[in-house]
């Protein structure tokens, strides 16, 4: 792909900026020659981490994420880049989780994504260009076993920043969906589990979390994930999808060309729940 530098004058506000993806996000993009502002719910006035200004932000509460972002503008000028990167997970059944425990996961996973959007949104219009980055994962793509309302909300993630590109694009803004596979972050280890937990599903569940546990251990890291964050920033022909690492592209390749029962069988097989 075609990338180009930043000047030293781009700038940048990632949410989700405290550790993980979104902590070596920003430090690239400093890296890189943006000016970045991260966000973290914790964050205090003033705080500067690793070189990152940190403000606080509450990507569930609309207020919080008002304040953030009008702070953000006050101390940038401008925000040429929005990267949406807060975002957790629930293991375990679908079964296993109440309504009120999904409805906490979509709050923040895609409903915090729009917030921050759509407070973002207005003043890159005024500006004529923006890029708008959503973190996705490759289980926006695929069945997420054990994980179903996380990989919910990562499709939902897909289908929202498609339609919202079409929407921007005679406004000079882009937008692009990140794709990582597993991931070496504190993520699976910091998800909460099913909060009605199911006996039924326990022996299953246990093989997948064995088979889930080596994936991981071959998985990708932050500083992989952040490198092809950078790239589709600065990508001067920008695309829709960006898998990250060579097994996120490899699954999005046999997702869309392997036959159903086949992807099926592989996926069962992989995660040892056939």
């Amino acid at each position: 792909m075609a990338t180009v530098a930043a000047n030293g004058n781009e700038t940048a506000f990632v949410t989700g900026a405290s550790s993980g993806i979104g902590k070596a996000t920003a430090l690239a993009l400093l890296r890189a020659g943006y000016r970045v502002i991260g966000t973290s719910r914790k964050a205090t006035p003033g705080e500067v981490r690793d070189g990152i200004r940190m403000i606080a932000c509450d990507v569930t509460d609309d207020q919080s994420v008002a304040e953030a972002v009008a702070l953000a503008l006050s101390e940038l000028g401008r925000i040429d880049l929005l990267v949406n990167n807060a975002g957790y997970a629930v293991s375990g059944a679908a079964e296993e989780s109440s309504v009120a425990q999904v409805r906490a996961l979509f709050d923040t996973n895609f409903l915090g994504v729009v917030r921050v959007t759509n407070a973002v949104l207005p003043f890159m219009r005024a500006q004529g260009h923006g890029r708008i980055l959503n973190i996705g994962s490759v289980l926006g793509l695929i069945p997420g076993p054990f994980g179903a309302y996380y990989a919910a909300s990562k499709h939902a993630i897909e289908g929202y920043s498609e339609s919202l590109d079409h929407e921007v694009r005679t406004f000079g803004i882009r937008v692009a969906v990140i794709e990582p596979w597993a991931t070496k972050t504190s993520i699976e280890a910091n998800s909460p589990q099913g909060d009605r937990p199911v006996a039924a599903y326990g022996q299953t569940l246990a093989r997948y979390r064995a088979a889930f546990d080596l994936a991981m251990a071959d998985g990708d890291t932050a500083e992989d994930v952040a490198a092809t964050i950078v790239a589709a920033a600065q990508d001067k022909t920008p695309r829709l999808r960006y898998p990250s690492g060579k097994a996120a592209r490899k699954t999005s390749l046999a997702r869309r060309f392997l036959p159903r029962a086949l992807f099926d069988r592989t996926l069962r097989k992989q995660f040892n729940i056939a």
